[in-house]
């Protein structure tokens, strides 16, 4: 079982969009694919339509009183589950830093399950916390989508100091730019500085209308406009994440 957390250090980069559809791309592959929605704002979650069956259920997944297996959902889509997200995601940090060896958890509950999937995709909430560490530490690789921009760059660099200084693996970090509109030079200058540097993969997702229509349709991408480019560029980073992360 391949693990893949979404991860930034900011928001509104991408970060679910991608783990949609990345996701879903898995599982049409035939890969046997889960989401762990570990968001509170439980936006993978709605683009699957999916909602937390028993009250509190994040917590509960946490401290051990609910097996990851029991909330584990069937999507619309073969080979695609998901364990919703909700509210009390929220309080992650404070019942990871009351446990003992709290950097093993997210290691020690999808272990529960590694016989079960190919792949499973983590979308993280945003920041660096106890619940980071932990993810950082359980997963096999942490795919960061930037917009190649100043401060989205500045949030990368700082990701990266943060596991050079802690001593964190810096090999599990793999990049690709997101939101990348063409018509700003900024862009442009952004990303072929840092192709430079391996941690990136050279496909990237445009900023287009298509990628946003997925909150009005409430599904991956490639279900309602499979021939737009924005669908051809996730599956070229699909492609290239199977290549250096799956294979």
């Amino acid at each position: 079982m391949v693990t893949i957390a979404l991860y930034n250090l900011k928001g509104g980069v991408g970060k679910t969009a991608a783990t949609i559809n990345l996701a879903y791309l898995s599982a049409k592959q035939g890969y046997k694919t889960l989401i762990w929605d570990l968001d509170p704002q439980g936006s993978s979650s709605f683009y699957l339509g999916a909602t937390a069956n028993i009250k509190n259920e994040a917590k509960k997944i946490l401290t051990g009183e609910m097996d990851l297996a029991t909330a584990i959902q069937p999507s619309a889509y073969e080979n695609l589950d998901i364990i919703p997200a909700d509210l009390s995601a929220r309080h992650a940090d404070i019942l990871l830093n009351e446990m003992k060896q709290s950097k093993k958890k997210i290691s020690a509950i999808l272990s529960t399950i590694k016989n079960e999937y190919d792949i499973v995709f983590l979308d993280c909430p945003p920041g660096i916390s106890v619940l980071h560490d932990a993810v950082f530490a359980g997963v096999d690789w942490i795919l960061m989508p930037n917009i190649p921009t100043t401060l989205s760059i500045r949030s990368f660099e700082s990701v990266l100091n943060y596991f050079k200084e802690n001593d964190l693996d810096t090999s599990k970090l793999k990049c690709f730019f997101s939101m990348v509109d063409h018509r700003k030079n900024l862009h442009h200058e952004v990303i072929n500085e840092f192709y430079k540097d391996k941690l990136f993969f050279k496909s990237y997702i445009p900023y287009l209308s298509d990628v946003e229509k997925m909150g009005v349709h409430e599904s991956p991408l490639e279900t309602f406009a499979a021939s737009s480019y924005a669908s051809q560029c996730y599956k070229d980073l699909w492609k290239e994440i199977k290549q250096r992360c799956i294979n």
